[in-house]
């Protein structure tokens, strides 16, 4: 990252917390994201405002502020491995992964998949583990995963997704309640979880299969 750039990702982790106090760690975390290269090309003038985006396949890059607030809602001191469900642009997983060991994450339209490895690549970030497939079946091979994080918004958390969070791990996820959309953060006690709303959110659905 240039000189330039970096003083605009720095700037930008700033302006987040001047609206939502951020946490050292994560501040710092998305300080050292490029987030101009997770923006398609026809909008990168935008890719410092705490907008979402539209990325293509009919999905957006959600406003670095909500990926400030989800990342920091997981609770990730002294976390090791974090699955997300929903990769998108891929610039959450780049996040996470200034914080954790391994990500693992999730997408169910292979172009943004391939779009958010080549991204990968390009800066570097070898900690991320990609997967092509329905989020909602989760990552067996790789799992029990102490937090799991939802980029889009189910209805319900799926029973493979509970069955491969760690006891006592945390999932984050953006709930469908009837009209509205909620962040809670669901705590794992035993075989059940104990939830906890957050605030009102806008994601995009989740939805069932994979696009190729």
């Amino acid at each position: 990252m240039d000189r330039i750039t970096a003083k605009k990702n720095i700037s930008l982790a700033q302006e987040i917390d001047k609206v939502f106090d951020l946490n050292d760690d994560i501040k710092e975390a998305i300080s050292t994201v490029d987030r101009e290269v997770f923006i398609p090309d026809g909008l990168k003038q935008h890719a410092y405002k705490l907008d979402a985006l539209p990325i293509g396949g009919k999905q957006f890059i959600s406003s670095p502020l909500t990926v400030a607030k989800m990342t920091q809602y997981l609770f990730l001191h002294h976390v090791d491995s974090v699955l997300e469900i929903g990769c998108g642009s891929g610039y959450q997983a780049a996040v996470l992964s200034k914080m954790v060991r391994r990500v693992c994450t999730i997408e169910r339209i292979d172009p943004l998949l391939r779009e958010a490895n080549s991204r990968f690549r390009e800066l570097g970030i070898h900690n991320i583990l990609t997967k092509s497939g329905d989020g909602q079946d989760g990552w067996s091979r790789y799992a029990p995963f102490d937090r799991i994080l939802f980029s889009a918004s189910p209805t319900s958390i799926p029973q493979a997704i509970i069955d491969q969070l760690h006891p006592d791990g945390i999932i984050v996820a953006p709930m469908q309640v009837a009209d509205t959309q909620i962040i809670t953060r669901f705590t794992k006690e035993g075989n059940t979880l104990k939830s906890e709303e957050i605030e009102v959110c806008d994601f995009v659905p989740v939805k069932d299969g994979v696009e190729r």
